[in-house]
């Protein structure tokens, strides 16, 4: 998953302290948990990077057919020829009528995990599932929710269960910029009225808002000149950067933002320059992100941070009164947004946690999801957690009791019992 808040991490040594609870409402379909834990390890087993998740792809279609889901239901979009960075294979997205009238409903998870995950060799230990390569982590971030919604669709065959029509989405590239879902044609979705979506943690916890945030890109070209010999006669690009660095930082601009009711976060991650210490740094590229539920305000985080480079780039010159030359580019990285907590997705979303016996509560996010773009394209999406622990790192774990909560919450979402 992309950047985001996270609860309070539980140890990873102690079994789940999760609050699933043994006292589930009558009514609610059983799941075969042995088969879907087994899913799940199956499919954190398998190599799939943000623009290389077809093998993954792949064995979730041939899971879908297996389990009798109509191979003309299925389709893989054409989002990788459109992503900027590529990729070996589009969306996963499954249409099925429904058995029982009722709106469409999505059920979704993203497919792709960080690198950090390519060779990573899952493990059931009692109550938690971690890596046994403790140079890897895990890929709970997201086959966990992945997994959620393949073991519902196949619970619901298996069964024979009755359901509204249903779309299944499994998008690509979320870890590197949300685009598989930013990009989707909605078309392609079949207009669903309630979607869900799962990533995260506690299976209970439903993310109902997230923050939005703009990627920026400055470039500034200084002059070259002798190091040595003629230092005044070039413009470090360094000098400039720094200064406007300080300008932010002096001015609370920088990190965590707090001005008056007004609230974001800001930070320059990536800075590359030079090639010789006897050269004045001619250029310097830096890449950094400005944060904000606020859409306005993240505006202002961004402006604020053009103009301290224009003044920092008019503050430095050479002997010739020569300065340097600023490109400043700002690009939505996804768009904030909140659901009513009325509506009928977010009462359905923790309906369905309190039918399988785990308390529900809402969240707000720092972070971003693939719910940010279906929600601001005008399909509002709930998050719901399915089990994931540390992830991003070698520490990762999946808490299987959390895991199996999601996949009943899924189970009774898909079926229209709440």
């Amino acid at each position: 998953m992309s950047p985001r808040d996270r609860a309070v991490p539980k140890p990873a040594t102690a079994p789940s302290t999760h609050r699933v609870s043994a006292e589930r409402q009558p009514g609610l379909p059983t799941i075969d948990e042995a088969a879907a834990i087994k899913r799940v390890l199956a499919l954190m087993a398998i190599p799939g990077k943000s623009g290389q998740e077809a093998g993954v792809v792949g064995e979730i279609r041939r899971r879908l057919v297996a389990a009798g889901v109509p191979d003309s239901a299925i389709e893989v979009d054409d989002v990788a020829s459109r992503s900027p960075i590529g990729g070996d294979t589009g969306n996963l997205i499954v249409k099925l009528p429904g058995t029982i009238k009722g709106p469409r409903r999505l059920l979704m998870a993203h497919v792709d995990t960080v690198p950090l995950c390519v060779g990573c060799k899952p493990v059931l230990d009692g109550k938690i599932i971690r890596s046994a390569d403790p140079s890897t982590a895990l890929g709970g971030d997201d086959r966990s929710g992945a997994s959620v919604v393949l073991t519902a669709i196949t619970e619901i065959l298996t069964q024979g269960l009755p359901h509204p029509p249903l779309t299944l989405f499994w998008p690509v590239q979320e870890e590197i910029g949300l685009y598989g879902a930013r990009l989707v044609q909605l078309s392609r979705l079949g207009n669903p009225k309630m979607c869900f979506n799962w990533d995260g943690g506690d299976a209970g916890m439903a993310c109902i808002g997230a923050t939005g945030s703009f990627d920026l890109e400055i470039r500034i070209d200084g002059i070259a000149s002798h190091a040595g010999v003629h230092p005044e006669a070039g413009v470090n690009a360094l000098t400039v950067a720094a200064l406007a660095i300080a300008d932010l930082e002096a001015n609370g601009w920088l990190g965590l933002i707090v001005k008056g009711k007004h609230r974001g976060t800001s930070n320059l991650g990536i800075v590359q320059g030079g090639d010789a210490t006897n050269v004045v740094m001619s250029r310097v590229d830096l890449q950094g992100e400005v944060r904000s539920h606020d859409p306005k305000f993240r505006l202002r985080l961004a402006d604020e941070f053009r103009k301290a480079f224009e003044r920092a780039v008019k503050r430095v010159k050479n002997d010739a009164g020569k300065r340097a030359t600023l490109t400043f580019q700002q690009d939505l990285k996804y768009e904030s947004f909140a659901l009513d907590p009325e509506s009928p997705c977010v009462r359905s979303a923790l309906a369905a946690a309190a039918l399988v016996g785990v308390p529900g509560e809402t969240r707000i996010s720092n972070g971003g999801l693939d719910a940010n773009w279906l929600s601001a394209r005008g399909l509002p999406t709930v998050t719901m957690g399915s089990g994931q622990e540390h992830v991003h790192t070698t520490d990762e774990l999946l808490y299987v009791d959390d895991y199996l909560a999601a996949c009943r919450i899924a189970v009774a979402l898909a079926t229209g019992l709440v």
